[in-house]
């Protein structure tokens, strides 16, 4: 489980103090695929990048299982990342090294042996359905690939969760699906917690069992997916399912792809 406990955030910047999330409070099941969504500048990203501390929130705690995030030193903190993947939207891969060399990069700096490396990026690229592009180098991919490589490396140290920043925000319909596929399969057979920030509502209502939605860096609606969709009852939750529809009539009129 995840649980988040009166969580703050405030940028200081030349124009005076932002303040980014406001006493934020989740609670995430093991297991879920929870999804969090919002406008650009609500807090989506600070608040996915302060559970495993990429960002040091002001106030606040945040709990992963029995591991108080929070309160962790330098060192015991990088311990505890080693079991919170991350998948970015740009995907962030070297490209100076092939797949198989990008996803055991994380396992060459925490010890691992060669032996042990080999085996376990061949279980992953196994997983993800890239065993033939183990020797490629990220420009030889296509941004999906790229995508599975990302998720790939997110997986090497057998982690217990996994945060999604806008991973599919980059990626066409078709490939949206498709990765959204592999972390519901990914899902199910690891029984990892996956947490979604996204933009897309579609995607949200396509892969997660529950959901929250942030306005001006606070929380203000959560539950089960499906009866945020039939029964919004916030300003953002309304907006965005106001949008979507149309989009959705537009595609359908012009006989486009839908997620």
């Amino acid at each position: 489980m995840i649980k988040i406990n009166n969580l703050s955030k405030t940028f200081n910047t030349p124009y005076g103090n932002i303040e980014v999330l406001k006493n934020i409070d989740l609670e995430i099941e093991k297991g879920d695929i929870f999804g969090i969504i919002g406008f650009s500048g609500a807090g989506k990203s600070t608040l996915v990048r302060c559970i495993n501390r990429l960002e040091e929130p002001d106030s606040g705690k945040i709990f992963i299982g029995d591991t108080e995030i929070t309160s962790l030193g330098k060192n015991e903190l990088r311990v505890a990342r080693k079991k919170i993947g991350m998948i970015f939207q740009q995907f962030n891969l070297l490209d100076s090294r092939t797949v198989f060399e990008n996803i055991s990069f994380s396992l060459e700096v925490a010890g691992w042996k060669k032996g042990e490396i080999k085996k376990r990026v061949d279980e992953i690229l196994e997983l993800v359905e890239l065993n033939d592009k183990k020797n490629a180098y990220p420009l030889q991919l296509s941004g999906g690939q790229k995508q599975r490589v990302g998720i790939a490396r997110a997986l090497a140290n057998n982690p217990d969760v996994i945060l999604s920043d806008e991973a599919t925000s980059a990626l066409d319909p078709q490939t949206t699906f498709s990765i959204l596929e592999l972390l519901k399969k990914i899902n199910k057979k690891l029984n990892l917690t996956i947490v979604l920030i996204t933009h897309e509502l579609d995607v949200l209502r396509y892969s997660t069992n529950n959901m929250a939605v942030l306005e001006h860096g606070k929380i203000v609606e959560r539950g089960a997916t499906e009866s945020l969709f039939l029964n919004p009852k916030s300003d953002t939750a309304k907006k965005f399912i106001s949008i979507t529809n149309s989009l959705q009539k537009g595609k359908e009129l012009s006989g486009g792809d839908i997620i």
